[in-house]
């Protein structure tokens, strides 16, 4: 998505920031480039509000479900375990769960799984 105009901060930066943006989860100075985008190119910005739109929904379809105490600290090392595994040379594998398979205590079970490396 652009809407071809040249800009200081690239439209494609900028959508692969947005839920960055729309979590707080950016400097103050990259939070300011996002917000001078969105002046400039009303395509980002008509992402940025449905994209906002869609997670206060979300907010309040699940806001009163409980998220596991540990789920962030989880994530957050499954994707530290990945990058290291990309800078080290290692293949990522992504692997699509089909039909029947499932996972039990964190393990794959019975089913098909298809494994192929990461593009």
């Amino acid at each position: 998505m652009s809407c071809g105009g040249p800009h200081e901060t690239d439209c494609r930066e900028v959508l692969d920031h947005l839920y960055e943006f729309l979590d707080n989860e950016m400097s103050e100075g990259d939070c300011a480039k996002l917000r001078e985008h969105f002046d400039e190119c009303s395509p980002c910005l008509e992402k940025y509000g449905l994209e906002q739109a869609i997670k206060a929904l979300v907010k309040r379809s699940c806001g009163c479900d409980s998220t596991p105490t540990d789920l962030r600290s989880k994530v957050l090392a499954r994707i530290d375990s990945i990058r290291a595994g990309q800078r080290s040379g290692e293949p990522v594998v992504e692997v699509e769960q089909t039909s029947g398979a499932h996972t039990e205590g964190g393990l794959l079970t019975a089913g098909q799984v298809t494994a192929a490396p990461a593009e």
